[in-house]
């Protein structure tokens, strides 16, 4: 932990694919119901502040173990341009902030469609970036996968001109974000927290100056008592998690096997209200489910094979939705939230 490469290391050997995913996982189905709780019952109606009271909260824990030397040591700043940094936080403020809106002025099902058009995104941009390519049984197993979640989850598609405007804005910002997330973990010796720490700044920045512009007025004028204020302040501990363990799994993984753990995320949601509250969705809605769930084993089984092949090859990267980078822990290519999702 005394220096980056030291601390890459560790953050490899404890938090492979398999970890990192699970926890990513895990705390996203956590936040659901903090926000849900934030938005609904506490009547929290400032999606760019939340984001903003996550980050701040996220900066203030950091600050804590970096005051404890817990946090870890970043690269030499020469290794990677400010100008990264910059750019990855500015990103991600658009990210976050722009899901928030759309979520909030979109039905479910027009943002479930916005969430989809984000692969293909991811695909073309890192064509356009780093020349990478996907295989044509890749591309056809996501667009599988794509299908069966808009079968099972769109079931309304309500249109406003102001959401549809956001939630087209957030498409580009939410793919690049994950790009990068990815990529700077993997291609230098940050680690999720580092960079965390590095970035969060910059993001804070940026929704402040997102906030008037997006956020309707009377912030000030909210009921700060203490239930409402424990309520925000739980949301925002769920906020830092997800975005630690989504840039965990992009550092592990890459930004196509994320989005598929998103899909996955939505898809086991869906089918635990009908199996565990007999929640009613629709056959339909049932069959999406399970071509999606088959899009995703065959896409993991793709990554697997093509981990396996690399294994007898000079070390390469790989798409693997659960593999890991041959002889060093780490998968997927050189990436918060689907950050996105938790605010």
């Amino acid at each position: 932990m005394h220096s980056s490469e030291g601390a890459k290391r560790q953050q490899q050997r404890f938090c492979g694919p398999p970890v990192a995913l699970t926890f990513n996982f895990a705390v996203a189905v956590g936040i659901i119901v903090a926000n849900k709780m934030v938005m609904g019952s506490v009547g929290f109606k400032f999606p760019i502040a939340l984001s903003l009271i996550h980050y701040a909260v996220a900066l203030v824990l950091m600050a804590i173990l970096k005051a404890l030397s817990l946090l870890p040591v970043a690269p030499p700043s020469k290794s990677t341009p400010f100008s990264s940094l910059f750019a990855l936080g500015a990103v991600m403020s658009l990210s976050t902030g722009l899901a928030n809106v759309s979520l909030k002025h979109n039905s479910v099902g027009f943002y479930q469609m916005a969430k989809i058009a984000v692969t293909p995104t991811i695909v073309a941009a890192e064509f356009m970036l780093f020349q990478k390519k996907v295989s044509f049984q890749k591309v056809i197993t996501l667009a599988t996968v794509s299908f069966g979640v808009a079968v099972a989850t769109v079931t309304d598609l309500e249109f406003n001109f102001f959401g549809a405007c956001v939630a087209l804005a957030w498409i580009v910002p939410s793919a690049v974000n994950k790009i990068l997330w990815s990529n700077l973990q993997q291609s230098g010796h940050w680690t999720a927290l580092a960079l965390m720490w590095k970035t969060t700044p910059v993001t804070i920045f940026f929704l402040l100056a997102l906030m008037p512009l997006l956020d309707p007025p009377g912030l000030l004028l909210f009921n700060w008592n203490f239930r409402n204020s424990c309520a925000i302040i739980i949301s925002a501990l769920f906020g830092f998690l997800l975005q630690w363990s989504g840039a965990l799994a992009l550092g592990a993984t890459s930004a196509l096997s994320h989005v598929v753990l998103g899909q996955f995320k939505t898809i086991v949601i869906m089918l635990s209200g009908y199996l565990i509250f007999s929640s009613d969705p629709g056959i339909t809605s049932i069959c999406g489910a399970v071509v999606a769930l088959g899009g995703m084993s065959f896409y993991t089984y793709l990554g697997l094979k093509e981990s396996a092949a690399a294994g007898k090859k000079p070390p390469s990267r790989t798409n693997s939705f659960l593999a890991g980078k041959p002889g060093s822990g780490v998968a997927g290519e050189g990436g918060n939230s689907d950050y996105e999702d938790s605010v």
